[in-house]
C-alpha cells in the first residue's frame, strides 16, 4: 500500500511521490506536500513549456524559469500555458 499525502495542488489526500523528485529543501517540500498525480501533471506541463519555448536545459536562465513555473504550478495552482495551449 502506498503512502498518502494531502496534496496542496488538488486539496485532497492522494498517493505520494515515491521519491524526492527535486534536490534540496524544495524537493523535500514537494515530496511532503505534493501528490504523485500532481507531479505527473507537472511533468506533462513542463514538457509543453520546454518544447514551446524551445528551452535549452543547459542554460541557467531556462532552469530558473522552469523552477519558478514548477512552484507556481504545484503550490499556487497557476498554470500558464503558451499560445495555442491556452483556453479560448
Amino acid at each position: 500500500m502506498s503512502e498518502k499525502v494531502f496534496c496542496k495542488k488538488y486539496n485532497e489526500e492522494l498517493d505520494s511521490i515515491p521519491y524526492q523528485p527535486f534536490p534540496g529543501e524544495l524537493g523535500a517540500r514537494i515530496k511532503k506536500e505534493i501528490s504523485n498525480k500532481a507531479w505527473q501533471s507537472w511533468l506533462s506541463h513542463q514538457t509543453i513549456l520546454i518544447n514551446e519555448y524551445r528551452l535549452n536545459l543547459m542554460d541557467p536562465k531556462a532552469k530558473d524559469f522552469l523552477k519558478e513555473e514548477m512552484q507556481k504550478f504545484l503550490f499556487e495552482n497557476i498554470e500558464e500555458k503558451p499560445g495555442q495551449f491556452s483556453a479560448t
